[in-house]
């Protein structure tokens, strides 16, 4: 007996309970203070009241799991209160909760006038699961209803949208929870699911006719989930038939399971949609919307009125959502799936008795919501700031990180691979990887921590990045995080894994938003490639070409059974009909789905070894860039491709890929500039230096040397012309790259067009004393005439390769009719010539054989420079050769 009584004085005094119910006053203004607890992560819920000045109970209490978790006193809910608030009890939180009652003890030199706000809090993660706003009872009793005997109560201050009074377990992954409020002739209904954000939740009361086989035909049903945005909605269904909501095109009428409002169109919205909004959030993986409708004061059309005090069936079902689309703006639920996966069913309920067999929060299997950046290691991570939005890790300051223009995102690097970040966040933001998941600098909190990269010197702004490479290694380890050096919490977690695409891949790029990453390796033959989806959607296709109509577009999903599916699908219109199943020859086909992010990868020959099918055109040239779009939606299939728009999202423009050079660059607009530099080229190539060649060779009969002037003024502002548009178009694009043929050919006509100046400069003049040129004379009038035409043969390739690149790269519609027109004058001009020839050949002959006493050409005073052509004078005997000698060089003057 001595024995036994030491023990328990002894487990009294170490543990604490030697005063299991010490005195406590109740002179506090805050005593028989009531609340729920506002949940904000980790599934809390509870029921909160101040007992007396020194303790309080929780009762109902709901909770996942933290890491260290404590009851935590601030003096407001903002931030820098919250953070820099303190522990108020000894009691730790330190496993699951389901349905807890229990009592807590403030520490001794605590009183409620400290504490104006009761959190739940993880210390390591200073991370808020839920908390209350404390009142004093005074202050909250002169606005509470007075009781019947005249004296006024104070019970609940304040309720919270995720409590209620009553709670069903449909499946494992959803329940139903309700309240009723009778004066209101109402029912408040809270659909709660452990589901995928892009999954709808349905519940509503069966057909009361309706046999057990046929229970949702007739059925009155809402639907809720979550909008693209992450706002919430619900809407009020009608089923006519087991299928989608389906238009038809001709008459307008619907079937199927539709919104109460397309029945009778827009105009009737606010009539027959008897559901109301009240709150929804996801947190945790897990999706809450409460709504609000009548119990018997309904439409009878579409909603049938619910008895609280009969049995009644009631239907509910999970599944995938569509987006509204140009046919039908609504969110429509997609086949809910079947067997052996319960995704639907239904029960009967008695909606006034008290039921709550929900037994502790619901856990969801992917509990991330936050999106996923996958870092690669040829493509920078743009880090700056934003607001925040949806922090993963409340409480946060107003200003977090962004990369690539996500808020906040979970970072996977691979270990090897180096990580590049350009940093334009701002100078008040220097970013730095770290061991200590809260950031700002741990040390400031007399706290160790290891940095892996960056710190107080990586800050920079868009105008001016600064860049930080960091390279995980193996003994990084697999899970750190990435915040600014200055203010605690703006960042998130680097999940740090081994090998990867990066890896498999020589090339990779970011498509257009920077929502999809696309890789790929040629070999002589085939090409492999991957991609992978920077969001979470239910699948993702990637096309070639400059839109949805005319692409060969490829998708990746995984299918009801689990199994990872890449199909290739020949497009040809807007609609679901226009998408048309290949029978393409794809090696190597991998597809999965990681927390929503899908990934697919295939092998495929570069030109198809088939004909006469749409598949063959499918010919990939690595020397040509592939303009690659994209898209993103929540399901895909085979057998059902019926809707229009079965996406969510796609990219805004291609992205031309230039395969060979591993790089890529955006489809944009024909710049202005450019357009400009064309016509500019064109007026010098197609009409000043060809009009000076033809002036040299046809207009030697206008009297004194106005040939030779027209001659010189065209060449001279034709190459004028030719250097300033080269001038527009470097200063517009940036740089001189040659890559393209059309810059090449471009390159050696301004060359061959540069010569003749200085060959003209070189000209050896003609001596009057003997009757036929020196040998220097005739090899400087053949070279003269060669460069000449070959600059203009030249010029004018350039002219068509440069229309051809114009369309290739902005893929212009009328690129075509301007090549056509361009050949059309150019044969003009070639007609013109041979005509010039024609005539000029019978002058010579006529002068040959005395026919006329002048020959084109014959009148030439090239004793003048070409560059000063007053510096020297005309002689005489040159302008008297004889026709001997006219005739020889007449082939050398042409």
């Amino acid at each position: 007996m001595l024995r036994e009584t030491i023990f328990i004085l002894l487990s009294l005094f170490f543990f604490g309970y030697a005063d299991p119910a010490p005195k406590c006053t109740r002179s506090s203004s805050f005593v028989d203070f009531e609340s729920e607890f506002e949940l904000v992560q980790h599934q809390l819920r509870g029921h909160f009241k101040i007992i007396d000045d020194c303790s309080f109970r929780v009762s109902q209490f709901d909770m996942l799991s933290g890491l260290d978790v404590h009851f935590w006193g601030a003096l407001a809910s903002d931030f820098d209160n919250l953070t820099s608030g303190f522990i108020v009890s000894d009691h730790k939180l330190n496993h699951t909760y389901s349905n807890f009652t229990f009592d807590v003890q403030l520490f001794p030199n605590i009183t409620w006038d400290m504490i104006h706000v009761l959190a739940v809090w993880d210390l390591p993660t200073a991370s808020n699961f839920g908390h209350v706003l404390i009142q004093n009872v005074t202050t909250a009793a002169a606005s509470a209803p007075s009781g019947s005997d005249g004296e006024t109560k104070v019970s609940v201050v304040h309720t919270e949208p995720t409590m209620f009074d009553n709670c069903k377990v449909l499946n494992e992954d959803f329940r139903v929870r309700w309240s009723l409020n009778l004066k209101e002739d109402s029912i408040e209904i809270g659909l709660e699911g452990a589901t995928g954000v892009m999954n709808y939740m349905a519940f509503g009361w069966a057909n009361p006719n309706a046999t057990d086989s046929e229970l949702m035909v007739g059925a009155d049903v809402a639907v809720t989930g979550f909008k693209e945005d992450g706002l919430p909605f619900v809407d009020d269904f009608y089923i006519t038939k087991y299928s989608e909501c389906v238009k038809n095109s001709e008459d307008g009428s619907v079937e199927g399971v539709c919104p109460d409002s397309i029945y009778e169109g827009p105009d009737r919205v606010g009539l027959v949609n008897d559901t109301r909004l009240i709150y929804g959030h996801r947190s945790d993986g897990v999706s809450l919307v409460r709504y609000k409708r009548p119990l018997s004061q309904v439409d009878g059309k579409y909603d049938h009125p619910v008895n609280q005090f009969a049995n009644m069936t009631v239907i509910w079902a999970l599944g995938k959502i569509r987006a509204p689309d140009t046919v039908l703006p609504y969110y429509l639920p997609q086949n809910h799936g079947g067997l052996p996966f319960e995704t639907f069913g239904h029960l009967v309920l008695n909606v006034s008795q008290h039921v709550n067999d929900c037994k502790g929060p619901l856990d969801a299997g992917d509990k991330e919501d936050q999106d996923i950046i996958i870092a690669d290691a040829k493509v920078p991570l743009v880090v700056s700031s934003g607001p925040a939005w949806h922090y993963p890790n409340p409480p946060n300051p107003v200003k977090v990180i962004y990369i690539n223009k996500k808020e906040a995102p979970v970072l996977r690097v691979e270990r090897g691979v180096p990580v590049t970040f350009s940093i334009q966040a701002g100078h008040d933001v220097a970013l730095y990887v770290t061991s200590d998941p809260i950031g700002g600098n741990a040390t400031s909190r007399n706290l160790t921590e290891t940095i892996y990269a960056g710190g107080s010197e990586a800050h920079g702004v868009q105008a001016s990045p600064m860049e930080l490479i960091w390279a995980p290694d193996r003994n990084t380890p697999d899970q750190i995080f990435y915040h600014s050096v200055y203010e605690k919490k703006m960042g998130w977690r680097v999940e740090v894994v081994d090998g990867g695409l990066s890896d498999m891949y020589n090339n990779s790029v970011v498509l257009d938003d920077q929502q999809v990453t696309f890789f790929w390796t040629l070999t002589k033959d085939s090409i492999s490639i991957a991609a992978r989806g920077e969001k979470k959607s239910g699948y993702l296709a990637v096309g070639f070409g400059s839109g949805m109509v005319n692409s060969y577009t490829y998708v990746g999903w995984v299918d009801d059974n689990g199994v990872g599916r890449v199909d290739t699908y020949w497009i040809d219109g807007q609609d679901a009909s226009s998408i048309h199943l290949t029978r393409e020859n794809l090696t190597h086909v991998r597809c999965k789905n990681e927390n929503g992010i899908i990934t697919f990868e295939f092998t495929r020959p570069l030109v198809p070894a088939c004909s006469k099918r749409p598949e063959c055109n499918n010919i990939i040239d690595p020397t040509t860039p592939l303009k690659v779009i994209w898209a993103m939606g929540s399901r895909w299939s085979n057998k059902h491709l019926t809707e229009r728009n079965m996406h969510t999202v796609t990219s805004s423009r291609p992205i031309r890929v230039q395969l060979m050079r591993g790089s890529a660059e955006a489809e944009q607009d024909l710049l202005p500039v450019l357009a400009v530099h064309g016509f500019m080229m064109f007026l010098a190539w197609g009409i000043l230096l060809p009009g000076g060649i033809l002036a040299a060779r046809y207009l030697k009969h206008l009297k004194g040397d106005n040939w030779y002037k027209i001659h010189v003024y065209l060449q001279y502002s034709g190459l004028a012309i030719v250097f300033l548009a080269l001038l527009f178009a470097v200063a517009e694009l940036r740089g001189f790259h040659v890559s393209s043929t059309h810059v090449k050919f471009g390159i050696a006509a301004i060359f061959l067009a540069c010569i003749q100046p200085v060959n003209a400069f070189l000209r050896p003049p003609k001596h009057s004393n003997v009757e036929s040129p020196t040998l220097n004379r005739i090899i400087w009038e053949y070279l003269h005439i060669i460069v000449g035409r070959s600059a203009i043969v030249v010029g004018i390739a350039a002219l068509f390769t440069g229309m051809k690149h114009l369309g290739d790269r902005y893929a212009l519609e009328n690129v075509h009719g301007l090549t056509w027109a361009m050949i059309i004058w150019f044969l003009v001009g070639a007609l013109s010539i041979a005509y010039f020839e024609y005539r000029e050949k019978q002058r010579v002959r006529d002068r040959i054989f005395g026919r006329g006493n002048w020959v084109l050409g014959n009148e030439e005073d090239d004793s003048l420079d070409l560059l000063s052509p007053t510096s020297t004078l005309a002689t005489n005997k040159e302008s008297q050769a004889s026709a001997r000698m006219e005739v020889q060089l007449e082939p050398l003057n042409r």
